[in-house]
């Protein structure tokens, strides 16, 4: 297993904690517990390499920093299903895809994509992947819509009240 893919299942791991906990403080640091990952066995936490921790520590702080508009981007794309609805799992997973997705424009969306539904079907229920797919693959066309030239249509659901998007912006295309 790459350094990549376990620093996915840690971030992923804390911010289910995160939300189990419900620590939702918005403008509060990340807690320490998390990032430090003293809650890992062990054997793991000494097996635990520098890079992949550092990597895991971007994914989760980054995701909770930008919780507001991660979460709206997911509440956008949801299809006949409420938010509060979501199980803790899939949630999660969401949101630390949803996060990268929008802001970590290195990574390319089929990795993330792919990752996430590597994960959902080691932790999420039977049908997880199918539908976590579904909804970041939707989120990834409406981030690359928003990338397209200005006479495309973005839906107005993730429009702000200036006509641009929110959120999204290290993706976004300067203007021309």
């Amino acid at each position: 297993m790459s350094s990549r893919r376990k620093g996915r299942i840690l971030a992923f791991q804390a911010l289910y904690s995160w939300e189990a906990l419900g620590r939702k403080e918005r403008a509060a640091p990340v807690p320490e517990e998390l990032l430090s990952f003293s809650w890992l066995e062990t054997d793991k936490q000494e097996n635990l390499g520098e890079a992949t921790a550092a990597f895991s520590r971007l994914l989760v702080t980054g995701t909770i920093q930008n919780i507001d508009a991660v979460d709206k981007m997911i509440r956008a794309h949801l299809k006949n299903w409420d938010f509060s609805r979501l199980n803790r799992v899939d949630l999660a997973l969401l949101r630390m895809s949803t996060y990268t997705l929008m802001f970590q424009a290195d990574i390319p969306p089929s990795i993330v994509i792919d990752e996430a539904i590597g994960i959902s079907k080691e932790f999420g229920t039977g049908e997880s992947f199918r539908f976590v797919n579904g909804v970041l693959d939707s989120i990834r066309r409406t981030l690359e819509d928003a990338c397209a030239p200005p006479d495309a249509q973005i839906p107005a659901n993730i429009l702000g009240p200036a006509g641009t998007p929110e959120g999204p912006a290290v993706r976004l295309r300067p203007p021309e």
